[in-house]
């Protein structure tokens, strides 16, 4: 598969506002990045507030202020960091293209804020559940490979329908899906007894289809 094939399976557009300063993350090959977070209104009176991570040449003649809207198109990638012997799973959105829109075409081009579309395979056994309020909700970890060999692991949620069918997929089983990046804060308890508040990022399904012929089923005689 071409590197252009690859980069055809995670594709991310994201219209928002910075709302961080941009702070040095790491150097590779030469190349240095940056970190920043980009607050993502929704359709209703609530915004996710996602990390973004740009090389610094495609900073140069961008001035990335706090406050600017900005559009990004680009990847949802995912990394192992080793944090106290334990392995966390960290998610950001890498940016290959960013555009400053002139205020007369932000309104047509915030309509759709936030989209996401990513083409993987199941890579651990679905959870099915419902919230206290009986909504359906299936969890998903979705494999998706990249160039070099390299996979992201994305974390997914399907909802109503979509959650009923998610909860018969199989590790190995391989599908395309549509839907937004969010963010959802949680609160974690530690040992000593304290609670912190913390961040999740996960993709919500709007749409998926199930690939049939490209799976790890075995057919029935």
């Amino acid at each position: 598969m071409v590197e252009e094939d690859l980069m055809s399976t995670n594709s991310v557009k994201l219209v928002g506002k910075i709302v961080s300063d941009l702070k040095f993350s790491h150097e590779m090959y030469g190349e240095g990045f940056y970190n920043f977070t980009l607050k993502v209104p929704r359709l209703s009176q609530y915004s996710d507030v996602l990390p973004v991570t740009v090389s610094e040449r495609l900073l140069v003649d961008l001035n990335l202020d706090r406050e600017s809207y900005i559009v990004i198109e680009g990847q949802l990638r995912s990394y192992n960091r080793y944090i106290k012997g334990n392995n966390k799973l960290i998610l950001t959105i890498f940016a290959r293209d960013i555009d400053i829109p002139d205020a007369d075409e932000l309104d047509d081009i915030i309509k759709k804020p936030n989209e996401i579309y990513l083409d993987g395979f199941i890579c651990k056994e679905p959870v099915y559940r419902t919230t206290p309020f009986g909504r359906e909700i299936t969890d998903l970890l979705i494999a998706v490979n990249r160039p070099y060999n390299k996979s992201d692991y994305i974390p997914a949620i399907a909802w109503g329908r979509n959650a009923k069918f998610c909860d018969k997929l199989i590790i190995g089983d391989h599908i395309k899906l549509w839907g937004r990046i969010q963010s959802r804060g949680y609160q974690k308890k530690l040992s000593d007894g304290s609670v912190i508040n913390k961040t999740a990022y996960e993709v919500s399904i709007s749409k998926l289809e199930y690939i049939k012929d490209d799976n790890n089923r075995v057919e029935e005689e």
